[in-house]
């Protein structure tokens, strides 16, 4: 079962270097089941969604990217995930194709570059139609005919320091515009934003500073009043040895002379520079597993369900997003 299964628009942010594009991708997949449809949205402009499933560059079209995955009681079909691009342009002639008719007329306004001013223009103006075409993407209606309506949207949104401000961008423009359209349609996507059909998750390592920065995060949103989701602890390295075994690497009391014998034993070539490095891999590992543990403890401190995705030695191609998102729908998130 979901735990967030009123959720229609789920937002994830994280400190760069993270994951959370990666997060977000796996997100979507396991969304995708039991024939759901899902949208995954990315408004940066760096094309991330299109190098992780090795695609061509995503327009501003959504684009059937990849299958789900399948339900795990084996019936039923999966879903599928579309993708989305959304850049400010594209999407104020869409805002004026749609509310205002103006067809040929915006495509004008582009070719003579008055799109590309208004977008750049006005500090927010960017984020302000960002947010409008995913607030129209989740609440879909007759403007918008032939478009697909999706069962969940994911938005691999901007990092962890601005998404505050990202997401409350309408709320700025609803004291600037006392009344009329723009202050109607603020406040729409306001309560969308704030409502429990949305929940903000973050993506965090097991680091002191991203850490922080999560919890930093999780105060503005609050603060804001926005809906926080959970903590997303992505890379997290195998706990293969026994607390005993890492606590005695850490201090330097481990046997020596056991190691040499272990080593002798498996058939390897034993000399002092294979069992001084071995020792030198194990503080080091030790020292990082006590670091690890640290952290792990200030994101239970956070108040907010907590979900693990193991380090992938590897790297992330399309069989890891797939096991991650296997990962996310066991532990309850999708």
């Amino acid at each position: 079962m979901s735990d967030w299964p009123r959720v229609r628009l789920h937002v994830v942010t994280g400190k760069g270097g993270t994951g959370k594009s990666t997060v977000a991708a796996a997100l979507a997949l396991a969304l995708a089941d039991e024939g759901r449809t899902v949208l995954l949205c990315e408004v940066e402009g760096r094309q991330g969604i299109a190098r992780m499933f090795d695609v061509d560059p995503l327009p501003f079209a959504e684009r059937r990217l990849a299958t789900g995955l399948p339900p795990d009681d084996g019936a039923g079909r999966p879903g599928v995930v579309h993708a989305l691009h959304i850049d400010p342009e594209s999407a104020l002639l869409e805002y004026l194709a749609l509310y205002y008719k103006l067809g040929r007329a915006g495509r004008a306004l582009d070719k003579f570059g008055v799109i590309e001013f208004a977008t750049t223009i006005a500090p927010g103006v960017r984020d302000v139609l960002l947010t409008g075409k995913l607030f129209e993407a989740v609440e879909r209606n007759r403007r918008n005919k032939g478009a697909i309506h999706y069962d969940a949207v994911v938005l691999d949104a901007p990092p962890t320091g601005r998404i505050t401000q990202f997401l409350g961008v309408s709320d700025e423009l609803i004291g600037l515009a006392k009344v009329g359209p723009v202050k109607s349609q603020s406040e729409t996507m306001m309560t969308l934003f704030r409502s429990p059909r949305t929940a903000v998750h973050l993506v965090t390592v097991l680091e002191e500073m991203p850490v922080q920065e999560t919890a930093d995060g999780i105060a503005e949103l609050r603060g804001a009043r926005l809906p926080v989701g959970g903590v997303i602890v992505n890379q997290v390295r195998s706990r293969d040895l026994a607390r005993a075994a890492v606590g005695a690497a850490g201090v330097d009391t481990l046997d020596e002379q056991t190691l040499v014998a272990d080593l002798a034993e498996s058939g390897l070539d034993v000399d002092d520079a294979l069992v001084a490095g071995l020792l030198h891999e194990g503080r080091e590992h030790a020292e990082r597993r006590e670091l690890e543990a640290a952290q792990r403890a200030r994101v239970d401190e956070l108040g907010v369900p907590v979900y693990e995705l193991p380090r992938l030695p590897g790297g992330v191609d399309l069989g890891a997003l797939y096991e991650l998102a296997g990962a996310l729908r066991r532990q309850g998130l999708a």
